[in-house]
């Protein structure tokens, strides 16, 4: 079977590092689902809206590897632990495919690039090639009772973030809010606990520098 990529993501992450590590876990992050021309027929997209969520089917074009391996060490159990391939979502797979759930804010038309799709909730790296769209479906695809092993326990896991106002204001107004999400949601990998270490995330252009002491992030340079 061979598959071909049928659009491009674009986001405001150029890297991966700080991209959140499941999508809707900041809602604010915006993104475009630009379609390659022979699929941008209007047809195609007839009743699209009529849905308020959608998966979207993906490459992790930066993932891929010759030789697959049957565990993995998820970041947020400290990097030390090994699971199962297939009881996570790590991007090292035997098939690089990933899924995410993104809400439909609306649908752009332009001569350039036919019809796009502005979706939110995203965490995929701008360029990701995309293999296909479903809609989200509430009543196939909720599962109330269904449980979440190690996830469960880092859903409400968030740091303090401190921008600093003059360094904020450097920072494009409507991105704003999903930059301090995005912080909160600690990029780091959860073996890293040094206080005096400088990470940089590159975000929408900014390269944002920051420190993270104990649960408190604080963020001492942004530059461009």
């Amino acid at each position: 079977m061979n598959i071909e990529p049928i659009a491009v993501m674009h986001t405001d992450f150029q890297d991966k590092f700080g991209i959140p590590r499941q999508s809707g876990r900041v809602p604010e992050l915006m993104g475009k689902i630009v379609f390659f021309p022979e699929f941008r027929r209007e047809e195609a997209f007839r009743g699209i809206e009529e849905f308020s969520h959608l998966w979207v089917i993906f490459d992790f074009s930066e993932s891929h590897r010759e030789e697959w391996s049957p565990t993995v060490r998820p970041p947020r159990l400290g990097g030390n632990k090994r699971l199962g391939v297939f009881a996570t979502r790590s991007p090292f797979r035997p098939n690089p495919l990933g899924l995410s759930c993104v809400k439909l804010e609306r649908l752009e038309h332009s001569l350039e690039e036919g019809t796009a799709l502005i979706v939110s909730g995203v965490d995929l790296l701008d360029g990701t090639p995309i293999f296909d769209i479903k809609p989200y479906i509430p009543y196939a695809d909720s599962r109330l009772d269904a449980k979440g092993s190690y996830a469960e326990k880092l859903q409400s896991y968030q740091l303090n973030v401190v921008f600093p106002p003059e360094l904020l204001h450097l920072i494009p107004i409507e991105k704003q809010k999903a930059v301090c999400a995005c912080l909160a949601d600690d990029p780091r990998p959860s073996y890293q606990n040094d206080p005096e270490r400088i990470y940089s995330m590159r975000f929408a252009g900014y390269d944002i520098h920051f420190r993270v002491n104990e649960m408190t992030l604080t963020v001492i340079a942004v530059d461009n």
